[in-house]
């Protein structure tokens, strides 16, 4: 089964207090993509300047990403230049220039508008919804947001979520969306909004899985350093949504393999800078690390 996800490809320069990468291949379609390939085929949409290296839109290719709605126009790529302080949960942002990304109005190929799985990465609500509309009938649909879009276009969102089966976010932005601090509160009002699976990332703390009266909760895989945090919420997306697109089971038992599984390629990328070890792993690699992470997790009553 195959993915369709719309979302940014970006170059980052990225700081942490032990080292910094300058002009590192990044964005959220970037890290979906390169997990989700693992278990699915992925098309792409989004949009790069002419200042895209070459060997990066090879590494995509190389990796059974289709880039065919890659679209590359005059000017520059999407850059965010960002800072991780000591406790990796707080970050400085110094620079965004959105760049061709200001004006990028997604156009899915002909080849892609019959893809059962959509994913829709982190990009304003109305855009996120034209890519719907532009879909010929998708099995499920599974949407990002970040804070920005639910304080500053709340009323375009919530028109979209009708049409969202999954949403996957952070225990913030769940917070602010739904009015309730409390997660439990949050998923079962975001619910009456449209999506019926809320999967809450909440970071070095694991992921919490929500379906009607039916609860998750998954740790975080436990690493002895972190390197880069970027992109991390992001290949858990590709792990979760790649898993069902492999496993199209409906099944909270399958909701709740598919959560280990965005956990498993979260913990490859923080590993390293950028996409440098989401891009090198095997499926071997994935796959000793969930039954790893399973067996960590399991409790022998």
């Amino acid at each position: 089964m195959t993915i369709l996800t719309v979302g940014s490809v970006a170059y980052d320069e990225i700081i942490t207090p032990f080292d910094r990468r300058e002009r590192a291949l990044g964005g959220s379609a970037t890290y979906f993509a390169l997990a989700a390939q693992h278990f699915a085929n992925v098309n792409l949409v989004a949009v790069i300047g002419d200042d895209f290296n070459l060997a990066d839109r090879e590494l995509l290719a190389n990796h059974q990403i289709d880039l065919t709605g890659l679209e590359q126009v005059p000017g520059k790529c999407f850059f965010w230049k960002g800072e991780y302080l000591a406790n990796w949960n707080d970050r400085i942002t110094h620079d965004t220039q959105l760049n061709v990304f200001e004006h990028f109005k997604p156009k899915i190929p002909d080849s892609y508008r019959d893809n059962e799985i959509v994913f829709l990465g982190n990009i304003h609500p109305t855009l996120q919804l034209d890519v719907l509309n532009q879909m010929t009938q998708p099995r499920v649909v599974a949407l990002d947001t970040m804070n920005l879009w639910i304080k500053e276009t709340r009323t375009d969102l919530l028109e979209t979520l009708k049409h969202v089966d999954c949403l996957l976010i952070n225990d913030s932005e769940a917070a602010m969306l739904s009015g309730h601090r409390h997660l439990i509160e949050a998923a079962r009002t975001i619910a009456d909004m449209g999506p019926k699976t809320l999967c809450i990332k909440q970071g070095e703390h694991g992921a919490l899985l929500i379906r009607g009266d039916r609860i998750f909760t998954a740790p975080a895989y436990p690493l002895c350093k972190v390197i880069d945090p970027t992109g991390a919420g992001d290949s858990f997306a590709g792990g979760f949504i790649g898993y069902l697109a492999a496993n199209p089971d409906d099944s909270f038992e399958n909701l709740k393999k598919a959560v280990i599984y965005g956990s498993v390629m979260g913990s490859f990328t923080v590993e390293s800078f950028s996409i440098d070890r989401l891009a090198s792993i095997s499926q071997a690699d994935i796959e000793d690390r969930y039954h790893a992470f399973v067996e960590i997790t399991h409790f022998h009553g």
